[in-house]
This record gives C-alpha cells, sequence and structure tokens, in this order.
C-alpha cells in the first residue's frame, strides 16, 4: 500500500471484486445495476465484510476482550443489526441511538451510552428502556443521571469515563493526555468515585477510557489498555469491590490515505498474553468483562460512496471531474471531518477495464463551495459523463456525519448487500 493506486487496489481485491469488464462488485452484485436501481449519489454497505471483519477482531481477542459496536459510526439499524447477529452489544450516544439499537435487536442491557453531554430527556429515556451502563463524564451530568435514576426507582449501574495522563495518548486524533470535555481528569478520578459513592441510586461498577481514535499501530493500543487497566485497579483500591466492566474504548483505526498501513491484528494478539495476566492476577479485576467498542474499524470497510459524474474539465492544467455527490454526504472524504492536511481517500472508477494510464484527477461535487471537494489528485483513468466513481472506505462517518441540508440537494439512498441480495435501507429523496 505504498501509493493511493495500490491502496484502492488493495481494498477492492480485499473486501470486494472486479468482473472481467472491470465492473466493480459489492457483496457480488454490480455497482452499476445497484446505481441503476437506486440512483446516485449511493451508499452501499456489504454485510460480508463486516461479518468478515467482526470475527477477525473477535477471534483476535478472544480471551481478553469482547467487542461490541459503536453506532455513532453508522447508526443504521440494519447495519447494527448484523454486527447484533455477530454477537456485538452496542455503544450509543443519544437516546435516538438507544432506539435505533432496540430497533436492531440488542437487548437493552448489552448497550452502555458514553457522551460529554448527556441531556435528561436522553437519560430518562434509557433508564426507563432498562439501558445496561451509563457512563458518567462530568458532575453534573452524574447528578442529572442519579435524579433520573431516582424518578424512576431504580439503582443505574455507571462506570467512569477517564480523561487519562499524557502517557496513554495515542492515534491521529488523540482524546486523553490534555484538556478534554470528555470524561473527568485522571487527576481528580478518586474525588469522581466518592461523589458516585456517595448517591444511593448508583452502582459503580466499570471504567472507560478512550484514549485516543483511527489508532493503526497495535503497540499504541497495547499501552492504552495496559494504562486503562492500571486505572481500573485504582477504582478496586477505592472502592473495595471488584469490577463488573472495563470500556477500553475503540479507537482502532482503517487506512484511508497513501502511506497508511493496516493494523496488525497478529501483533495485537501476541501482546495480550501480558494483559491477560495483569487480570488474573487482581481479584477486583479477574471477573470483569472488558470491552472493546470500535466502530469505523468493523464498517467502514464495508462501505462504498458512488456518485455519478456530470461534467468533465480541465481548467489551467487541473483536470476537474465534477460528479452528483459531494460533501454534504461524505463530509470526511472531502478532508472537512477532523483532517488539518487535506488528503484523499481513496477512490476507484466504478467500470475500469484497466490498460490506461490514471492521471492526477480533482473529483468534485455540485455544491457552490471550493470546499465541496472529494478528491485533490486521485489517480483515475478517463471518465466521461454518465461515468461512475466509488468512494472507497465509506462505511463510517459518512451520511449521518455530514451536513446533509447544505444546498438543499436530494439524500442519497443507502443499501445493504446481504446474502446476495441489495436491501433498500433508507430511500433517496
Amino acid at each position: 500500500m505504498a501509493d493511493a493506486p495500490d491502496l484502492a487496489a488493495a481494498l477492492i481485491a480485499e473486501n470486494f471484486s472486479r468482473d472481467s469488464g472491470g465492473v466493480l462488485h459489492v457483496g457480488g452484485l454490480p455497482l452499476t445495476e445497484l446505481a441503476k436501481k437506486f440512483g446516485t449519489p449511493l451508499f452501499v454497505y456489504d454485510s460480508g465484510t463486516m461479518r468478515r471483519t467482526y470475527r477477525a477482531l473477535h477471534e483476535a481477542v478472544a480471551g481478553f476482550a469482547e467487542v461490541d459496536f459503536s453506532v455513532k459510526a453508522n447508526p443504521s439499524p440494519a447495519v447494527i443489526r448484523v454486527f447484533h447477529e455477530e454477537g456485538a452489544g452496542a455503544e450509543i450516544a443519544s437516546g435516538a441511538e438507544f432506539a435505533a439499537a432496540v430497533e436492531a435487536g440488542v437487548p437493552p442491557e448489552k448497550i452502555l451510552f458514553a457522551g460529554p453531554g448527556k441531556g435528561a430527556a436522553d437519560l430518562d429515556r434509557v433508564i426507563a428502556g432498562g439501558i445496561g451502563e451509563i457512563h458518567l463524564e462530568n458532575r453534573e451530568e452524574l447528578a442529572r443521571v442519579a435524579a433520573s435514576a431516582e424518578r424512576h426507582g431504580v439503582t443505574v449501574r455507571v462506570a467512569l469515563r477517564i480523561n487519562p495522563g499524557a502517557t496513554a495518548q495515542g492515534g491521529a486524533m488523540r482524546m486523553g493526555g490534555k484538556p478534554s470535555p470528555f470524561g473527568f481528569d485522571e487527576e481528580e478520578m478518586d474525588a469522581a468515585i466518592d461523589a458516585v459513592e456517595a448517591q444511593a441510586s448508583l452502582r459503580l461498577i466499570g471504567l472507560h477510557l478512550f484514549a485516543g481514535t483511527q489508532g493503526l499501530k497495535a503497540e499504541t493500543l497495547l499501552g492504552q489498555w495496559t494504562y486503562g487497566l492500571g486505572l481500573a485497579a485504582r477504582i478496586v483500591r477505592r472502592t473495595g469491590r471488584p469490577l463488573e466492566t472495563i470500556d477500553l474504548g475503540g479507537g482502532l483505526g482503517i487506512p484511508y490515505f497513501s502511506g497508511d498501513a493496516a493494523l496488525d491484528l497478529g501483533t495485537l494478539r501476541a501482546g495480550l498474553p501480558d494483559l491477560i495476566a495483569t487480570l488474573r492476577a487482581d481479584p477486583g479485576l479477574a471477573s470483569a468483562r472488558v470491552v472493546l467498542e470500535p466502530g469505523r474499524y468493523l464498517v467502514g470497510p464495508a462501505g462504498v460512496y458512488v456518485a455519478r459524474v456530470l461534467a468533465v474539465k480541465d481548467s489551467r492544467g487541473t483536470r476537474f471531474v465534477i460528479t452528483d455527490g459531494g460533501m454534504h454526504h461524505h463530509l470526511a472524504a472531502s478532508g472537512n471531518l477532523g483532517q488539518i492536511v487535506k488528503r484523499d481517500f481513496p477512490l476507484a472508477a466504478v467500470v475500469d477495464g484497466g490498460g490506461v494510464e490514471p492521471s492526477a484527477t480533482a473529483v468534485v461535487g455540485p455544491l457552490c463551495t471550493p470546499l465541496d471537494m472529494l478528491a485533490r489528485a486521485a489517480p483515475l483513468p478517463p471518465l466521461a459523463e454518465g461515468d461512475l466513481v466509488a468512494v472507497l472506505q465509506s462505511g463510517a462517518y459518512g451520511l449521518t456525519a455530514s451536513p446533509t441540508g447544505f444546498l438543499s440537494h436530494p439524500m442519497p439512498a443507502e443499501v445493504l448487500v446481504e446474502g446476495g441480495r441489495a436491501i433498500l435501507i433508507r430511500l433517496q429523496g
């Protein structure tokens, strides 16, 4: 995966296929036919890729952790259901995501609620619905959860989300080791424990640590998890009770850009014996359920965003391909969702018979803003009006992470490919 063409080709070879005519297939179905049937722009998700990815990670961490699905990555009930069928619980960040997970069949007791700004209405909704755990991130939230629990006459199982010290940070988007709205700072952990213990309607059963996201280095993840077990042991010592849950977050990344190397699950697996030994050696941790809750890692590679070419033009030495899709559907691919230096997602022509040398192409959307650029210099074959372009790695943080109302263009359809069938899971309009 040394350069962009190799990355796109490698992802297609790993997750999808091309037929003898060079047509890109997802889950065995040609994208040309799906675009004809459902229109463009279009998101297509392959359940087979989701299941393979989940099973590979589940096997890699077996004996150490369970794998849940972080709903924020893709909150479609149809997608959540795929992972539920594989045995995953769900991590949610709103009352609406709770409803989506329940609709997908996830039992409420297998759902955990994280996020720095949980409102009273959402808390009432999930507590009344029997949620498994709520992860506390600040003192005001602690008070709101306690008050809601009292109103419903229940004791709510809670965990403390801790913003760790600098030694635990890592990943492309560091979420620990600095001032943060997420969780209680590690320095105030003891006081936060005492505050929870003082509430009769709350039961402190766990720790939540999330030090960073989009991590591609197994060694970094292992270091963060080791740090998390140390924090969990501190909670045990403070409360005098064993922990029931240790949520080590998600943070597992996927390759998006030239030079990115995929997370090595073999290296991850090789580092687990020491963590397992740490758990077994501490009576307060030995029976705890260790949880990983990735989202992007599980669903990102399974998704393709398909746009149709509206025009092709050359302007002062740059070839522009103008499509009907753009940042209003796929903000991340435009580089406007967290990227500091904007780089191109892997793109591919939906029909590419080979034999033609690709050239650097700027792929832009239909919006009246220079921000609407899906690629700046993607290596693509010659394209013409009516051709299709596919943005890979598009299963996570796509439609629901984008400004869909901007300039009032139609919403794209979303389709799940399952068992050789294309299932419409969201209408175009």
